[in-house]
């Protein structure tokens, strides 16, 4: 069984976000969105509310699930006896630092592949952070996220 884990801190789990998992579980037999705990970054949303949230977003995919994972990605990838890691890329300016990524976790392990696959170009813009600021700024985010994330912006910020 191939499996592959799409790691990523998912404050929140945006269009596209979906769009590589849609795309990776269409290539791997399972695919593992994993919610990163990282206590250096100060996320808009909890780990349970993102792992919640990303739950919702993927429901109708049979062979994905979401976990959450702290420490060393790699290690997290071979408990999980992943054979890959998917990254997604939406610009140039994305490759330099995914590509370093890359080659750490090769030097770590090199029998797990790291896989990039690039965002449609309808997603290009999006980011998280992105997101974030339209939505704490009063505006409009439902062109971005799934449906759950949009209510649970709402809910964190007002109107939105």
């Amino acid at each position: 069984m191939k499996i592959a884990v799409y790691p990523g801190s998912f404050d929140p789990i945006t269009n596209g976000h979906l769009d590589i998992v849609r795309r990776a579980a269409q290539v791997f037999d399972r695919v593992i969105v994993a919610v990163a705990i990282d206590s250096e970054k100060k996320p808009l949303f909890s780990v349970q509310e993102r792992r919640q949230m990303a739950s919702e977003a993927v429901k109708g995919l049979r062979n994905v699930s979401v976990d959450e994972f702290k420490g060393l990605l790699i290690n997290y990838a071979r408990r999980k006896r992943a054979t890959a890691i998917v990254r997604g890329l939406r610009a140039v300016s994305d490759f330099e630092f995914e590509f370093q990524l890359a080659l750490m976790n090769r030097k770590l392990d090199p029998s797990i592949e790291t896989i990039f696959l690039m965002t449609k170009d309808e997603y290009t813009f999006i980011s998280s952070r992105l997101v974030k600021e339209i939505g704490e700024l009063g505006g409009k985010v439902s062109n971005f996220v799934p449906r759950g994330v949009e209510r649970a912006m709402r809910h964190r910020f007002g109107s939105v």
